[in-house]
C-alpha cells in the first residue's frame, strides 16, 4: 500500500540533502522518499523538492512570510501535516481574492504555521517565496524518479523534456504508466523545457568547445516559445508560463505565417523605434505584469521579436535534428529581420568584430552554438555557450543576512552599498552567490561582533569592509534609495587594501544604466 507523505518527511529529506554534495547520494535519498508514495504525493513531492508550487504564484511574498511565518520555537501540540493537506491549504490561499485578501492569507498562514516546527516553517516560507535551494533540482529529480520506479533514465529524461513537467513524470512513473512515458513526444500548445547555456570565459574558450560554431547576438529581453497549431497560438516564457494574452503582437506574427504548425524560440524585446537599440530590461518586463491594460501597454511599449530556433515545423519535430537543420527551417518561416544577428565563423578576429558590433548595438553579449548539436531541452550542456562582458565594483558591506538550507546558521546574504557623497553609502543590491565555505566561515566569525543593529533577517554593519563584486549590469530600481540595482551580482574577493572612501560611487554605477 502507498504511504501518505508528510511535510515533515520532506523537510527532513531537505535537511539531509543540504548535508551532502554527492549527486548519487542525493538521488538515492529522493528515490527512497518517492518509492512508497501514491501518485498524488509523488507529484507533490517532486513539486516541493524542486521549489515549485502546483498553484504557481499564490500572492504571498517576503513581507507576509516574515510577518506570519517566522515565530520561534516548537508548537505546543504538533500535528502531522500531509502533503495532500498542505496542497489543499495552498489551493485555498491561492483562491483568496478581493478586499481583505492579504489579511486573510496572513491569518491562514499564521494558523498553519502554529502546527509546524521551526524547520518546517522555514522550509514552507522559502517554498512560498521561491528560495528552496538544496540541490534536488531537475537533474537529481529525474535520476531519482528513474531509480525509485526502476525505469531507464533516458526514458524519464526524455518524457520530462518533452512534457516540460517533472512532477507529472513522477505521477506517471509512480502508477506504473510506462506506456505514457514512452509515448511522450513534443506537444503543440504545451511548453517544452528550454535548452540552457553554460558560460564561456572568452572567444577562445567558446571556439574550443564548439567544433562547428555559430555566434548569435544575445538580447536582454524575455525568452519566449511560440506554438502555433492551425487557428490557435500560445506563447510561453522560459519558466513555461502562458503569457499569450499579454503579447498580442507575437500572436499576430505567428498567425500571419503561411505554415499552419510550428514551434519557434526567440526573444521578445522592447526596442527604441528610432534606432532599434534595446530599452532597459524592465521596460520589456512591464509587458509581462500580472494586471495589464494590454492595449495601452502595447501602445506604450511595443515588443519586437527576434528568433533563434525552430523546434517543430509543419508536422515534423526537429529537436533531434542538428542546429544547422533547425536554422534552415527557421529561415523558411521567418525573414532575417525577425531573427537574431548571426555569424558562422571560427576566425577569432571575425568573431571579435562581431562581438564588438553586438555590444555597440546595446545588447548584452553573444551566444556561441555548435551547429551540429541537437536541442537538449531542459539541460545545460556545452553545445550552447554565453559570452557576456562582466563589470566589477568595489562595494561596502553594510549588512549581512543569515543563510538557509546548507548555509543555515552562517552569515551569507550580503547587503552592498555604493559611495554617495563624502561619507554616505547607498544600498545597491544583495547577493549570496560566489561565497566559498572559507568566506562563509570568516563572515560568521567576524561580522556579528561588528553589528550595530539587528533585524529579522540578519545584522546591520558599519561601513568598514569593502568587497569586490562582479555583476552583469545595472537596472533602475525603486527598491533601493539610489534608484538602481546590480544585475546578477556575485562575490569575487575581499578588498582589505581599500578603504570605504575608495569604494565605487553611485554616479559611476549610474553611467552603466541602459539609456531609454
Amino acid at each position: 500500500m502507498p504511504t501518505a507523505l508528510s511535510f515533515a518527511d520532506l523537510v527532513t529529506l531537505s535537511a539531509a540533502l543540504t548535508e551532502t554534495r554527492s549527486r548519487k547520494r542525493k538521488t538515492t535519498l529522493v528515490a527512497e522518499l518517492l518509492a512508497p508514495a501514491d501518485e498524488q504525493d509523488a507529484f507533490l513531492a517532486a513539486c516541493y523538492l524542486t521549489g515549485t508550487l502546483p498553484q504557481g504564484r499564490i500572492g504571498i511574498g517576503y513581507r507576509t512570510v516574515q510577518a506570519h511565518l517566522t515565530s520561534e520555537g516548537e508548537p505546543a501540540t504538533p500535528t502531522t501535516l500531509t502533503l495532500a493537506r498542505l496542497h489543499d491549504t495552498l489551493d485555498a490561499l491561492a483562491a483568496t481574492r478581493g478586499a481583505g485578501s492579504q489579511a486573510a492569507r496572513g491569518e491562514a498562514l499564521r494558523t498553519l504555521g502554529s502546527e509546524l516546527s521551526q524547520a518546517q516553517r522555514d522550509y514552507l516560507g522559502r517554498l512560498l517565496v521561491g528560495e528552496v535551494r538544496h540541490g534536488a533540482l531537475e537533474g537529481v529529480m529525474a535520476d531519482a524518479i528513474a531509480q525509485a520506479y526502476q525505469l531507464d533514465l533516458p526514458l524519464v529524461r526524455r518524457a520530462a523534456m518533452l512534457g516540460g513537467d517533472l512532477p507529472t513524470v513522477a505521477r506517471l512513473a509512480s502508477r506504473g504508466d510506462h506506456a505514457a512515458l514512452a509515448a511522450a513526444r513534443l506537444r503543440l500548445l504545451h511548453p517544452l523545457q528550454p535548452m540552457l547555456a553554460q558560460s564561456a570565459k572568452d572567444i577562445a574558450d567558446a571556439l574550443a568547445h564548439c567544433p562547428r560554431p555559430v555566434f548569435e547576438s544575445k538580447l536582454d529581453g524575455a525568452r519566449v516559445q511560440i506554438h502555433r497549431q492551425h487557428d490557435e497560438t500560445k506563447v510561453f516564457t522560459r519558466q513555461l508560463h502562458d503569457v499569450t494574452a499579454a503579447v498580442p503582437e507575437l500572436v499576430e506574427w505567428a498567425m500571419a505565417r503561411p505554415t499552419p504548425t510550428f514551434i519557434v524560440e526567440g526573444e521578445a524585446i522592447a526596442l527604441r523605434p528610432q534606432d532599434d537599440r534595446p530599452l532597459p530590461f524592465q521596460s520589456t518586463m512591464k509587458r509581462f505584469g500580472r494586471r495589464l491594460d494590454v492595449a495601452a501597454m502595447r501602445e506604450q511599449i511595443p515588443l519586437s521579436l527576434r528568433l533563434f530556433d525552430c523546434l517543430h515545423l509543419d508536422g515534423e519535430d526537429l529537436i533531434d535534428q542538428p542546429l544547422h537543420a533547425r536554422l534552415r527551417a527557421l529561415g523558411s518561416l521567418a525573414p532575417a529581420g525577425d531573427q537574431v544577428m548571426r555569424l558562422e565563423s571560427a576566425d577569432p578576429e571575425q568573431v571579435g568584430s562581431f562581438v564588438d558590433r553586438v555590444l555597440a548595438d546595446g545588447h548584452e553579449g553573444v551566444m556561441a552554438k555548435d551547429l551540429d548539436s541537437p536541442y537538449a531541452a531542459g539541460r545545460r550542456g556545452g553545445a550552447w555557450l554565453k559570452l557576456k562582458p562582466t563589470h566589477t565594483a568595489d562595494l561596502v558591506l553594510i549588512g549581512c543576512e543569515w543563510g538557509s538550507g546548507r548555509r543555515k546558521g552562517m552569515m551569507s546574504n550580503l547587503r552592498l552599498a555604493a559611495r554617495a557623497g563624502e561619507d554616505g553609502f547607498v544600498m545597491v543590491g544583495k547577493t549570496f552567490k560566489g561565497l566559498t565555505d572559507e568566506v562563509l566561515r570568516w563572515q560568521t566569525e567576524q561580522l556579528p561582533p561588528l553589528a550595530q543593529g539587528r533585524d529579522a533577517l540578519g545584522i546591520e554593519l558599519p561601513p568598514r569592509i569593502v568587497y569586490e563584486i562582479a555583476f552583469d549590469g545595472v537596472q533602475a530600481s525603486p527598491q533601493y534609495p539610489g534608484g538602481l540595482a546590480l544585475r546578477f551580482a556575485r562575490y569575487r574577493r575581499r578588498r582589505d587594501d581599500k578603504a570605504p572612501q575608495e569604494a565605487t560611487t553611485l554616479d559611476e554605477l549610474r553611467k552603466l544604466l541602459p539609456t531609454a
